[in-house]
């Protein structure tokens, strides 16, 4: 009865109420022990809020480029820098300093950490100069050099593949002759 609005026990009572249908004889006891009605949704789904989105918004605020620099990783399981100052300031605030002077002090932890990465992976670059290697790969890579890392085989890719080669020359053709047909027309 999945498509009837309403309840069963509603329905029943006013069918037999407008003597529409016979007394069913499950109707007396169900009146009397009225099953359990769960409250209904009004289709509005409540967004989930945490204490701390508040200031992960005035952080990307401040640090707009930690967007893209500080990426989120789903699998990693280090919390994003914007969430860790978003943290520290509800710490804070907990031991009864104010919101203004809690950012700040966050906000020069995380300049700071910032600072102290960037001399860390500078400092192995130098050592592995003076070693002869190769340096190592940046640990804190921007969010888009990861995704142009990724993407760098499929760029590659297209001037070595002959099927990718075959429908970008089939595309150069297509539009040499819609350019054509356009100044044959006299549409420029």
């Amino acid at each position: 009865m999945s498509y009837m609005r309403g309840d069963l026990l509603t329905k029943t009572r006013k069918l037999v109420k407008g003597l529409a249908k016979p007394a069913p004889t499950w109707l007396k006891a169900m009146e009397e022990a009225p099953p359990v009605t769960f409250p209904r949704v009004d289709g509005k789904i409540k967004k989930i809020e945490l204490p701390e989105d508040v200031y992960i918004k005035k952080f990307f605020k401040k640090h707009p480029d930690s967007l893209y620099h500080d990426a989120i990783k789903i699998s990693g399981f280090d919390p994003p820098p914007a969430r860790v100052f978003a943290w520290r300031v509800l710490e804070l605030k907990e031991q009864g300093v104010s919101e203004d002077y809690a950012m700040a002090v966050a906000d020069i932890e995380y300049r700071k950490e910032k600072k102290a990465k960037k001399k860390a992976y500078k400092e192995l670059k130098e050592i592995a100069r003076s070693e002869g290697r190769e340096p190592p790969p940046d640990p804190y890579p921007s969010a888009i050099k990861e995704i142009q890392a990724e993407e760098k085989k499929y760029v590659m890719d297209r001037f070595c593949n002959p099927k990718i080669i075959e429908i970008a020359n089939k595309m150069k053709e297509e539009r040499d002759m819609l350019l054509q047909n356009r100044a044959e027309s006299g549409q420029w």
